[in-house]
């Protein structure tokens, strides 16, 4: 077993909680990806790897992972929420109002803001969020072509 693997059963270890080949299967499946996952697009790719997995037992992990940090919790402009592994670098999303593309970026801007806000007002900030939604390049490229998207 890997060091990271190590140190995550401990984690769960020391909230009361265990490891279990069904939550390191939903965490891998997300680790792996480069998309934003539904839960069930994640149980998808997670029967492929254990037939016998649930629904159920997937949006029971999702909730936990995500109580536990491991895993965030976006809602994309659509009517259900998407989740990836927790990265180390903040990034944001922009999502496409026409096709529903989704696009992470960095902006060094917020933080600063958070920085700023810190010092100023002597809060600390846990997290932040930032969701553009608009029109990507293509969706805009097709309307004024007049193709139909």
């Amino acid at each position: 077993m890997s060091e990271s693997r190590d140190m995550l059963r401990e984690v769960f270890r020391e909230t009361g909680r265990r490891l279990t080949s069904q939550r390191c299967l939903i965490l891998d499946v997300l680790e792996a990806s480069d998309e934003h996952l539904d839960a069930e697009a994640v149980y998808e790719l997670a029967k492929d790897r254990a037939p016998d997995i649930s629904l159920a037992t997937v949006y029971r992990t999702l909730t936990l992972l995500r109580e536990m940090g491991f895993v965030e919790e976006h809602r994309l402009g659509e009517g259900h929420c998407h989740y990836e592994a927790v990265h180390e670098e903040p990034h944001y999303h922009f999502t496409c109002r026409k096709c529903g593309k989704v696009i992470e970026f960095d902006a060094p801007l917020i933080s600063r803001i958070r920085r700023d806000l810190s010092q100023r007002e002597g809060v600390k900030i846990t997290k932040a969020h930032l969701h553009l939604t608009g029109y990507c390049r293509d969706c805009q490229d097709r309307e004024t072509s007049g193709d139909p998207v």
